[in-house]
């Protein structure tokens, strides 16, 4: 089933012949072990014993079935919502395969793209006919609302966005919403952003209630290391989430990630996401700025995330080059709308990125 492209402001050309983008494809699948991974945008960091605690303690309580009650308040008191306009999920990722599962009634979905791609994977894996709004890179694939069909049923995007790292203006993605149409939000990484006077998510709507049809999927594995423990959540009307709930496996969270949930909710996590943040855009403009320095680079756009996407002619056999001198980055023709020519770059330390510098531009300059 080939997605098929919607017209629109000028974007990058759609070569019909070309193969379809592998949507399966995964940074996990190039962060192979022995290399140094700037595949995955995870955080890597020792586990807070506020966090390693409870998660330690869940596991005397595997014999009983999960009750995500405490969670799911712990998470409406965070975002000021009611908690049944909140659904716990095995990681974002569920997410997006409960949306397609339960809105099969839909005409028209749409996905914004680049972006991740599971959002559309699991579209088609359930049968739906997918159209695509590709973004512009010369535009630093911005979001332009009017691009958008007017009578899309659904619009999937991600804000920020992965993998470009773009954080659409939270006016411009709510101006999507509108009745009858149901606008998911793709938050996974909405923690890693700050805005410049400190303030954390800066353009996040988990907090509005008063949008028509606005669902909200989080994640709760990125800042914290726990992409193991597969832990997320989507926000929005109760009416909604009860047509998720309905096609959503019984259990579906371990008593663990129940536990993490309920931890990362607390006023001092969020509180330690802030910090975190703020020392993850230092980082970045550091890279940004070490990137921009190397010949024929271009860093798209202003990187908002804790990864950054790169462009220059023939970035995938440098990819290649770096795997052999024992370094992973995130092959960019997997995503449509993108193409060999492209990378993405996870944002670590400042000793790492100073390490992988002078092996790149050493690939760059043979």
């Amino acid at each position: 089933m080939r997605a098929q492209p919607i017209a629109g402001r000028p974007g990058p050309p759609i070569i019909p012949s070309a193969p379809e983008p592998d949507l399966g494809h995964h940074g996990d699948a190039e962060a192979t072990p022995g290399l140094v991974d700037l595949a995955v945008n995870v955080r890597r960091a020792p586990m807070p014993e506020w966090l390693a605690d409870p998660i330690t303690a869940a596991l005397g309580d595997l014999a009983g079935y999960p009750d995500p009650a405490p969670a799911r308040a712990a998470v409406a008191a965070r975002h000021r919502r009611p908690p049944a306009e909140v659904l716990l999920t095995a990681g974002a990722a569920e997410g997006f395969v409960l949306v397609a599962q339960a809105l099969r009634g839909i005409h028209r979905p749409v996905v914004v793209h680049p972006q991740f791609t599971e959002p559309e994977a699991a579209l088609r894996a359930s049968g739906h006919q997918v159209e695509r709004v590709l973004l512009d890179p010369d535009d630093g694939f911005r979001l332009d609302p009017a691009r958008i069909p007017v009578d899309a049923d659904l619009v999937m995007i991600g804000n920020p966005t992965n993998p470009t790292s773009v954080l659409h203006p939270a006016a411009d993605v709510a101006a999507l919403a509108r009745p009858g149409r149901v606008l998911v939000v793709d938050e996974a990484f909405a923690d890693t952003t700050i805005a410049p006077g400190g303030a954390g998510e800066p353009e996040s709507l988990a907090g509005r209630g008063d949008l028509p049809g606005l669902l909200v999927i989080r994640s709760l594995t990125k800042t914290w290391g726990l992409a193991g423990l597969r832990v997320g959540y989507l926000l929005g009307a109760a009416d909604l989430l009860d047509r998720l709930a309905a096609v959503q496996p019984l259990w579906a969270v371990s008593t663990p990630a129940l536990a993490a949930a309920t931890a990362c909710a607390a006023p001092a996590a969020v509180r330690a996401e802030r910090l975190i943040a703020a020392r993850l855009a230092a980082d970045r403009d550091h890279l940004v700025a070490r990137l921009a320095a190397l010949p024929g680079v271009r860093v798209v756009g202003q990187p908002a995330s804790a990864f950054v996407l790169v462009h220059w002619p023939g970035a995938d056999a440098v990819r290649r080059a770096l795997r052999e001198r024992g370094w992973a980055v995130r092959r960019g023709d997997t995503f449509p709308g993108l193409g060999p020519d492209w990378l993405r770059i996870a944002v670590r330390d400042r000793a790492t990125t100073d390490a992988f510098i002078p092996v790149l531009a050493q690939i760059l300059e043979a």
